[in-house]
């Protein structure tokens, strides 16, 4: 796991009380466990900023216990009708989960690194 965030950081952008009654250490090692998982090209250093926002909302997110959530939103398919006309239809992919608003955010911040440069290494020798 590659440490993009540190509590520090998250202080410095979202203000010393981001955690709550949750844990900081934890809540940053569970963001950067997250943003390990999602990014998939190398990373400067210095950290990028908007790494360091995507780490802190998702930071934020961790710290009241949403990020690793439990996987619920396995309907593949159900309706419900009420009166002839109407009904209400749900389908999800099995395994799918909401996002919160922290982790979508975070996501669009996260885009650049997560999307691959479409380009084959080639290898000379």
């Amino acid at each position: 796991m590659t440490d993009f965030i540190t509590v520090a950081d998250v202080d410095a952008l979202l203000g010393s009380g981001w955690a709550g009654a949750g844990d900081p250490a934890l809540s940053v090692m569970q963001a950067n466990a997250w943003l390990t998982s999602k990014i998939k090209r190398p990373v400067p250093d210095p950290v990028p900023a908007e790494i360091k926002q995507a780490g802190a909302q998702v930071a934020k997110v961790a710290s009241t216990g949403a990020l690793y959530k439990a996987t619920e939103r396995e309907t593949v398919s159900e309706t419900v009708s009420a009166t002839s006309g109407t009904s209400v239809s749900e389908t999800y992919v099995q395994g799918s989960v909401a996002l919160s608003a922290g982790e979508n955010f975070a996501l669009a911040l996260l885009y650049p690194w997560m999307t691959g440069n479409n380009a084959i290494p080639m290898v000379r020798g």
